[in-house]
């Protein structure tokens, strides 16, 4: 069982910087592949970016690439998702998944979930 607790989301306008975070009790968290997803009013959640347990390979969505980087410190049982150069359409609410085996993109191959933070972005 793997808990997850996500913060650092707010209120930031269009242009700027926030970093998110998805942190974990539980030592075994470093075993884990994490995924960061999104949820807009009115919009399914998507898929946004993903990192192995080791943080050796990383996978982007097309709409945050180069705007968005993951990374992970095991020492901490902590994700993070630096989020720069913020649109409008960044606003929703973010959630990290974890999932042993193999690095997934899907939503239903995550078992383990947080209940996730919001994030605004003005224009």
């Amino acid at each position: 069982q793997v808990q997850l607790v996500e913060s650092g989301g707010g209120l930031v306008q269009a242009g700027g910087s926030r970093r998110l975070s998805c942190a974990a009790s539980e030592r075994t968290f470093s075993r884990y592949n994490v995924g960061w997803f999104r949820q807009a009013p009115g919009k399914e959640r998507e898929f946004v970016a993903a990192i192995t347990w080791s943080g050796g390979s990383t996978v982007y969505a097309d709409s945050v690439k180069g705007r968005f980087t993951i990374s992970r410190d095991n020492a901490k049982n902590t994700v993070y998702l630096q989020m720069n150069s913020l649109k409008p359409e960044d606003t929703a609410v973010y959630y990290c998944a974890a999932e042993f085996g193999t690095l997934r993109l899907s939503q239903d191959e995550y078992h383990y979930w947080g209940q996730g933070t919001q994030v605004t972005v003005s224009s």
